[in-house]
């Protein structure tokens, strides 16, 4: 296999989270594996964070990390965008 670039789209739980908070605890999800984070708005007041995560496609790629980020306190949904091999 090989290194992969995946992005996820988080969307908090509602409008009422804190957006920067939720970005701190999607930044120690991901912890060493994080390339970069943004802020997209989605409607109503929601911003949804892509986060652009790199991991060893061997060790699971996409899934375990998919798994963490839907843990986070705050976090409404976790969807995978883009998978591509680096």
């Amino acid at each position: 296999m090989g290194t992969v670039a995946i992005t996820f789209r988080i969307l908090p739980e509602d409008a009422d989270v804190d957006i920067e908070g939720l970005k701190a605890s999607v930044r120690d999800a991901l912890g060493a594996s994080l390339r970069d984070m943004q802020e997209r708005p989605v409607a109503f007041g929601i911003k949804a964070i892509e986060a652009i995560a790199v991991v060893d496609d061997a060790a699971g790629g996409s899934d375990a990390l998919e798994r963490s980020l839907a843990e986070v306190p705050g976090v409404g949904t976790v969807e995978t965008i883009d998978v591509t091999l680096v």
